[in-house]
């Protein structure tokens, strides 16, 4: 106990030493005093750092915290830039370390921007820790402040290059100057560039972007990105286009000689597909058809030599003489000698007599030729009775028709009520009547207006009813002929236009359907012509979707297909789909021979072998071969929007008080809603409101029905009628018959001429329409809403220069300046992009003359507004001086003005 007071005294007396020091020092600092940088110490431990001050950056006008830790310690306290930091700017926290029981001492300092600025040093502004405890002082690392900041500009930006397929892209950057400095990051179409995914690309050398081996995916907008703490800084844009320059195809065989007989040629062609030119790649050099000579032999006709002697008399008295076909003999493919080979006759002159058998097989012969005689006698004799029979029953009958062949019994035969009564005909009075012609018809179909149409004619071919064959049908199938006639109506029958075309081209179009074909000038080979025909197939398509798959317009034929047409044609088919590719993926298919579909291609691809161009109402296809077409649409979201027309129809029912109204959803096409106006005719219905158009999502919602706002003491609508629902399925996918809802109306009084209300048809979470209608019940007093679903010409086939917009002459003007490659071989492009022609640029570079083939699209786009004034403004705004043809002089015209109406 003795010996320990003296130890703890010296202790305390060390302490109180320390805190004078202490306190010498902040009196120090408040007089710019430095601090003693130790004290006095004793063997033991001196203070570690835990947790020392780390490099800071200010942005913007935030301060900035330093810390720092350190145990055992009694004091630490921050110098900065070699200067002590007054004690009231300290923040100190005490504890005690639970594992070694020392005690432990955490101080904190905040830095402004104003401090970092107003410094002006060699270096960097700094802070430092120095800790004290009973044992000596410890310090810290040195610790920067900085000012963080970005500049706005890039000191290089990427430029923008054109490099051919497998070159090198080179893309330099340089970031803006910053505090931290910036990282730099690269985006292609706005879509970050990961380099370790693709081996190809290379970020790491000095912010560049490297490509080896350029690609096709390569081609896009590049954009560099630079980062660091403050802020974000993007770079220019530069695009970057990979071409390919076209190559050669394969040569194919040499062609048959043109000439049967002599000199002709033979040709062989090629096509610069392989690869095609993309990106304004250059065109293939070269000829694209090679031309020799060529000799054919002519075909020599065989001809007779001279008959031969006649042969010794045989002993069936016959001799016999022989030619040959020598005279010359036929070659390469001459037409062989025509009669007999070999001649015979009797050398006897009939008198030859060879043995009693040969006797007796003539007097076999005799009489089985005197038995056919008279049994031709009896058939006769029967006959010209029967004959008399006829006549009798003729001349007793009360309907006694004129026989003279080309009658026709113009009056029909009607019945009160064919569904109910068998059709009377009197088959005796038919039958010895061949040859005339006789028209049966039913009061029904009377009533409907159809009676004349000639799908009803029955004509009797000539010998239809033959004697000795069976008897015409009975009544029974005749009433069962007549039902099969007039499903064959509303059936499926095709409309059809069908016309002769030869080289100068045309136009055949079905009217009021919006389907057209436009055969180009050339391409039907001079001095030949054919028939070609364009037909929808009504009603029930043969195509049946797969899947999600819905059929998107009309099934359309073209023909005949075995026709090669040397310059693709134009088919126009209307369509229903609300065009947009994130929401659609549209397809073109082809029925095969054998009956099946099969695509052709998707309207996005890029093919040299067929075009699509979809417009808002209409897919316009340039075809190289005639067939069966339609389009198909697969939905690859829930926004895919159908168009639906939307149209109410209403007449009288039976009874005399009620009306009908039926409602129709069916395609925004002309052919759908003709087929609608078709079928109401037939059923005495009347168009009540103009339709409107709905946008039906695909999002499988239901359409909801609804009739409202009816007269409450007029009319009366059937209880839990007024509204129905149709399932999404039989809206979306369609059907053969369009009608989705039926409403009865029954009227108060007799007396009640008007009928208002208002159809309401609405897709859950989807369109809404709203159809007002307001008519006359009785039809004499009804006002008619008159609806044209398309301006087609009422001619279907138009042809030569008439059925063109563009004149032949400014034509080929056009053909000519824009054929011609100008100095980076983009005229033909231009002239497409001013059409707004810019996907699939290969299909044209692989024709013979692209600008034809845009200029064909063209008049296939504007068959009915024919605006040409507007294809003058986009020549115009090419700027290029166009040359007159050199196949005829021609008046000097202006260069293509827009105030030129007629062009």
């Amino acid at each position: 106990m003795g010996g320990g007071a003296p130890r703890l005294h010296r202790r305390l007396l060390l302490l109180l030493l320390g805190l004078c020091s202490w306190t010498a020092a902040l009196r120090g600092h408040e007089s710019s005093e430095a601090l003693p940088e130790s004290l006095p110490s004793a063997p033991g431990t001196l203070p570690h750092f835990l947790q020392e001050p780390d490099d800071s950056y200010i942005i913007k006008s935030a301060p900035i915290a330093l810390r720092c830790r350190a145990a055992p310690a009694m004091q630490i306290f921050f110098k900065c830039n070699g200067e002590w930091v007054h004690q009231n700017e300290h923040t100190a926290r005490e504890g005690l370390d639970p594992a070694t029981g020392l005690k432990v001492r955490e101080v904190s300092i905040n830095v402004t921007r104003q401090q970092v600025e107003d410094f002006h040093g060699p270096e960097d502004y700094w802070c430092q820790c120095v800790a004290w405890s009973h044992l000596g002082t410890s310090k810290s690392r040195k610790a920067s402040v900085r000012i963080a900041y970005l500049r706005k500009n890039f000191e290089q930006d990427p430029q923008g290059k054109e490099v051919p397929i497998e070159g090198m892209i080179v893309l330099h950057c340089r970031p803006p100057e910053g505090v931290p400095a910036a990282e730099v990051e690269w985006l292609k179409n706005e879509e970050p560039i990961d380099s370790n995914l693709d081996e190809n690309i290379d970020t790491r050398a000095d912010h560049n972007l490297i490509i080896r081996q350029a690609r096709l995916s390569d081609s896009g907008n590049y954009t560099c990105m630079a980062a660091n703490i403050v802020a974000k800084r993007r770079s220019l844009s530069a695009t970057v286009v990979v071409y390919v320059n076209g190559g050669w195809s394969s040569w194919t065989e040499w062609s048959s000689c043109n000439a049967r007989c002599g000199r002709g040629w033979q040709k062989r062609s090629r096509t610069c597909t392989n690869p095609a030119p993309l990106n304004g790649g250059a065109f293939c050099e070269g000829m694209s058809v090679q031309k020799i000579t060529c000799t054919s032999l002519c075909p020599v006709d065989g001809s007779w030599e001279v008959w031969s002697e006649w042969s010794v008399c045989s002993p069936e008295c016959e001799h016999l003489r022989v030619r040959e076909c020598t005279a010359p003999a036929p070659r390469n493919g001459g037409r062989h000698c025509e009669g007999l080979s070999q001649e015979s006759e009797n050398c006897t002159e009939g008198l030859c007599i060879q043995d009693v058998e040969r006797g007796g097989d003539i007097a076999l012969y005799s009489g089985l030729a005197a038995a056919v005689l008279a049994v031709a006698v009896l058939a006769l004799g029967v006959t010209l009775y029967r004959r008399s029979q006829s006549n009798s029953l003729l001349l007793n009958s009360s309907l006694q028709p004129e026989l003279t062949v080309s009658r026709t019994y113009s009056g029909p035969i009607c019945l009160q009520d064919p569904l109910d009564k068998e059709l009377m005909t009197e088959s005796s009075l038919f039958n010895p009547l061949a040859d005339i012609k006789v028209k049966v018809q039913s009061s029904f179909m009377v009533s409907l207006g159809v009676g004349d149409r000639p799908e009803l004619r029955a004509k009797a071919a000539p010998g239809a009813f033959p004697q000795g064959s069976p008897r015409p049908p009975g009544p029974g199938t005749a009433r069962a002929l007549l039902i099969h006639g007039l499903a064959s109506i509303s059936g499926g029958a095709p409309l059809r236009s069908a016309a002769r075309f030869g080289h100068p081209g045309g136009r055949l179009l079905l009217p009021n359907t919006g389907v057209s074909l436009l055969i180009p000038h050339g391409a039907i080979p001079e001095e030949s012509s054919w028939e070609i025909y364009l037909a929808i197939t009504q009603r029930e398509s043969s195509l049946e979707p797969e899947g999600p798959e819905v059929l998107l317009g009309p099934e359309v034929s073209c023909g005949p297909p075995e026709l090669a047409v040397s310059t693709p044609c134009a088919l126009t088919i209307p369509h229903c789909a609300h065009a947009d590719p994130q929401h659609w993926s549209i397809r073109l298919k082809r029925r095969t021979q054998q009956g099946t579909w099969e695509e052709v291609m998707s309207v996005e691809e890029e093919t040299t072998s067929c075009y699509c161009l979809l417009d808002p109402y209409a897919c316009h296809i340039l075809l190289n071969s005639f067939g069966t077409y339609a389009l198909i649409g697969e939905p690859i979201s829930d926004c895919a929007v159908r168009q639906l027309k939307v149209a109410v129809f209403g007449c009288l029912s039976c009874n005399s008080l009620d009306y009908n109204l039926r409602v129709y959803c069916v395609d925004n096409t002309p052919c759908a809603f003709q087929e609608v106006v078709s079928d109401e005719r037939l059923q005495g219905g009347q168009l009540l409101e103009e339709p409107k158009l709905l946008h039906f999502k695909g999002n499988t919602c239901s359409l909801q029905i609804s009739v409202l706002d009816v007269p409450p003491f007029l009319w009366r609508i059937k209880p839990f009628t007024a509204c129905q629902e149709v399932p999404f399925s039989r809206v979306w996918r369609g059907g053969p018959r369009p009608l989705l809802g039926a409403f009865s109306l029954e009227r108060f009084s007799a007396a009640t001429s008007q009928l208002c209300c208002t159809v309401s048809v609405r897709q859950l979470q989807g369109h809404e329409l709203l159809l007002h209608v307001q008519t006359a019940v009785l039809e004499a007093e009804r006002e008619s809403i008159a609806f044209f679903g398309h301006e087609d010409s009422a001619f279907p086939a138009q042809l030569g220069p008439k059925a063109f917009k563009i004149p032949r002459s400014i034509r080929q003007r056009i053909c000519a300046t824009f054929d011609t490659p100008g100095a980076k071989g983009k005229d033909w492009q231009m002239l497409a992009q001013k059409n707004n022609i810019s996907r699939n640029l290969s299909f044209f570079a692989a024709q013979g003359s692209p600008s034809a083939v845009i200029l064909d699209l063209w008049e296939a786009r504007h068959q009915h507004d024919g605006d040409l004034d507007s294809l003058a403004c986009a020549l115009e705004e090419i700027g290029r001086t166009h040359s007159n043809p050199s196949d005829g002089p021609e008046p000097e015209e202006p260069e293509f003005p827009c105030s030129r109406k007629g062009l």
